[in-house]
């Protein structure tokens, strides 16, 4: 690879999945870095630990089909050599056609990893000042009032925020399995890799009832913001009619109860949030109830009648930057390219979302100490229109976006849906391979160092 022009040190101000990959990105091609973590130094309301890319909600990075999008982004990022999607393949723990990743382990691995690289200075402490020099600023959706401040000069009255919910986790020998069943919708996967907690229509009928009564922690300024629609807390949904639960997240599609050998009326899914299974995660279940209500309202679910919250759920607020406005192709400031924005404080929703974000953030500072030009990622892939949505002045009314097959590049001309979406994954996969062939003297680095993380 050709030297770079400049060595010097590039600030990543934030220690979570976008910013923990960017500074891998750069240190791994010879780029001094320092990373600022404000933890622990500064507490967040949503993380339990210090640890980097600590996962706060769920610890599922969704579908693994290569069919669906999010199956689509994990493939174009292992093709860019991705710090976080080695690390979770090497983490991950059986979840279905999902991949789920010990939550812990995960957080440790890649701590261990950026703490021990030899360009990588990690700095505990609170960036209140966006420092000179090529900074990419990945603060997350818990950005601080400080950092904040300091974006505000960046981006004036642009800056928008909405709140976020985290679903409640329980020990697992606290779940009756002489009510619930081990499967996974359609027996996708290997083994039984969710547990599930059939209702009949009367017990989904009184769960739903003691959520719509349920007391709720009502946050004044939550009065006041929207809610992100992608992870709107379950009591939310709930109120949007009697079937929108068991048509959403506790649909009981694909799964038969063995007690009756028929489909349940409505299902209440639970994953496992560690390798040794000891903890599981409530599905969909992400909520802003009280904790005593949590402990109410869910023990009338038919095998968690008694069982042990190591965590409740709890609400969390999320800042994010109206990036249509604000940045380019390759996620810097148009007012002020040294600057780059990525992961949640984009607006791109999710954590492999997050972790693509910080990767091209990384590559644009490569690419212009390179002296070349950055060529946006193709928009035909998961990614390369994630970041076009994002970046492009004519999306109007921005709000957060996890990657999805609305905003690819439709194929109107295949009618069969799966057909259509098998076309539009081979379609991704062709443009992402000459992508990488085109620029594999940059990408062999972390490719190289990707294929060590996973063994």
């Amino acid at each position: 690879m050709a030297s770079m022009s400049a060595l010097d040190t590039v600030t990543v101000i934030g220690g979570g999945l976008a910013g923990s990959e960017a500074a891998w990105q750069l240190a791994i091609r010879g780029i001094p870095v320092r990373l600022m973590e404000m933890r622990p130094t500064v507490v967040s309301p949503a993380h339990h630990s210090d640890g980097l890319a600590e996962l706060v909600c769920s610890n599922s990075f969704k579908s693994d089909d290569p069919a669906t999008a999010t199956g689509m982004l994990k493939r174009e990022l292992e093709a860019l050599g991705s710090l976080i999607i080695a690390a979770a393949r090497a983490a991950a723990v059986p979840a279905g056609a999902a991949l789920a990743v010990d939550r812990d382990g995960f957080s440790a691995s890649i701590t261990e990893l950026i703490e021990s690289h030899p360009l990588i200075e990690l700095v505990r402490e609170e960036a209140t000042v966006v420092p000179d020099g090529d900074v990419v600023i990945a603060s997350g959706p818990l950005t601080s009032a400080n950092l904040e401040r300091a974006l505000s000069e960046l981006v004036g009255d642009s800056r928008l925020a909405f709140f976020d919910a985290a679903a409640p986790i329980v020990a697992a020998e606290s779940i009756d399995m002489k009510r619930a069943f081990r499967a996974s919708r359609y027996d996708k996967g290997e083994g039984a890799d969710y547990i599930n907690c059939p209702m009949n229509r009367e017990q989904y009928d009184a769960f739903l009832g003691a959520i719509l009564d349920a007391d709720r922690v009502i946050l004044k300024e939550f009065e006041q913001k929207d809610l992100f629609q992608a992870c709107q807390p379950i009591e939310e949904v709930a109120r949007c009619g009697a079937d929108a639960l068991r048509y959403g997240g506790m649909k009981p599609v694909g799964l038969v109860d063995p007690a009756t050998g028929e489909r349940p009326w409505a299902v209440l899914q639970l994953r496992a949030e560690n390798h040794a299974a000891t903890a599981y995660n409530l599905v969909g279940c992400q909520t802003n109830l009280t904790f005593s209500e949590q402990r109410r309202v869910f023990s009338l679910v038919p095998g968690l009648e008694n069982a042990e919250f190591l965590r409740y759920g709890v609400m969390h607020r999320n800042t994010f930057v109206d990036a249509p406005r604000l940045l380019a192709a390759d996620l810097s400031l148009r007012s002020n390219p040294r600057i780059r924005i990525a992961g949640q404080l984009s607006g791109t929703e999710g954590y492999l979302e997050a972790a693509g974000g910080g990767l091209v953030a990384a590559l644009g500072i490569v690419n212009a100490r390179l002296g070349h030009q950055t060529l946006p990622i193709p928009e035909d892939t998961a990614l390369g229109s994630l970041i076009a949505y994002a970046t492009n002045p004519d999306t109007s009314r921005y709000q957060p976006m996890h990657v999805n097959l609305g905003i690819m590049p439709p194929m109107d001309s295949i009618r069969a849906k799966r057909a259509r979406r098998a076309a539009i994954a081979e379609r991704a996969a062709a443009a992402m391979l000459e992508y990488s062939r085109a620029h594999a003297e940059a990408l062999h680095p972390a490719l190289a160092a990707a294929s060590e993380i996973v063994g």
